[in-house]
């Protein structure tokens, strides 16, 4: 999915679920759900840390939830107000992805993968997004 339909569909939960006067946490939601294109040099994230497409595949092991995994023991233990956040911006990033035609391998190094009908950046995931704009907006009149 793009970076507008990842951070759409953050915003929209972060709205629901959370309330907007934990700006530390909204942000760290917010930050987490665009953060595992970091791996793609075409990424909007992604194109400034290059450096870590020298190590990674896009798709590949920062797109799993053995990576969650591995940073949310990080964050239990030097960040545990972050952990939830983090862990489920970063998860619906995941799950996002797992519906499109390229798919993500959940459980890396593990080849099994999981893969859906969206084409990235195609009709269908633009009628997602305006979906969850629409609530987005929706939600933010509410509050204001």
């Amino acid at each position: 999915m793009l970076f507008r339909t990842h951070l759409i569909i953050a915003l929209f939960f972060a709205l629901v679920l959370f309330s907007l006067n934990s700006i530390p946490f909204v942000i760290v939601f917010l930050l987490s759900s665009i953060i595992p294109d970091i791996d793609s040099r075409f990424s909007k994230i992604g194109k400034h840390f290059k450096f870590f497409n020298f190590f990674v595949r896009h798709r590949g092991a920062i797109h799993s939830f053995s990576f969650i995994f591995l940073i949310g023991i990080f964050l239990f233990f030097f960040a545990e107000g972050f952990l939830f956040p983090f862990v489920f911006g970063y998860s619906i990033h995941l799950l996002l992805d797992g519906i499109t035609v390229q798919g993500i391998v959940p459980f890396y190094p593990l080849k099994f993968r999981i893969k859906g009908f969206i084409k990235t950046g195609k009709i269908a995931e633009t009628i997602i997004f305006f979906f969850f704009l629409v609530g987005d907006l929706f939600f933010l009149f509410k509050l204001f």
